[in-house]
């Protein structure tokens, strides 16, 4: 709770959607707004509120999908109705672990396409194997590669790529 508070939210790698709800219960119930008992069972949605969750819909795709439960969504979507829960409590960092694990060619198009749309708006830092997917969403970002828990490499993507010891470690020459 402390670190949410601070503007620091995570994607684990296990999926977290409440799958016997609908996407937009989903995200109203992630709003940032008084999780306490009394102001919980007394709310009600506001214009703002419902005009954020809207625009949360839009960007992640999922608008006209509101009504759905969330279990029925592809692994793509339930990937993407996390994100917007997470864009829900108005993050400054938001940390993510392998996001397109499991995901086909063109959900994985689509979750990097939305992470350049959240960049500027939010700092995100990627834990990714994936480096198609990565050298689209680290266009100008910094890449720091790891082996073994020690930083093996730093810099833009096309720098990291050319390094002869990441070359060595990851494609085992």
């Amino acid at each position: 709770h402390s670190v949410v508070t601070l503007g620091v939210v995570q994607v684990p790698e296990g999926r977290r959607v409440f799958s016997r709800m609908t996407v937009f219960e989903n995200l109203e119930l992630a709003l940032k707004n008084d999780k306490r008992v009394r102001p919980t069972l007394f709310a009600r949605l506001g214009s703002e509120q419902s005009g954020k969750i809207d625009a949360c819909l839009r960007l992640i795709r999922l608008k006209g999908e509101e009504s759905r439960l969330a279990g029925l969504l592809s692994h793509g979507q339930k990937q993407w109705l996390e994100i917007g829960m997470l864009l829900m409590q108005e993050p400054q960092l938001i940390l993510l672990d392998e996001p397109v694990a499991g995901m086909s060619d063109a959900e994985t198009a689509r979750t990097a396409e939305l992470l350049n749309e959240l960049r500027g708006k939010h700092s995100i830092v990627v834990v990714e194997h994936d480096m198609g997917f990565v050298a689209e969403i680290a266009q100008q970002g910094k890449v720091t590669v790891l082996h073994e828990g020690s930083v093996l490499a730093q810099g833009r993507m096309d720098q990291v790529q050319a390094d002869e010891r990441v070359i060595e470690v990851y494609l085992g020459r």
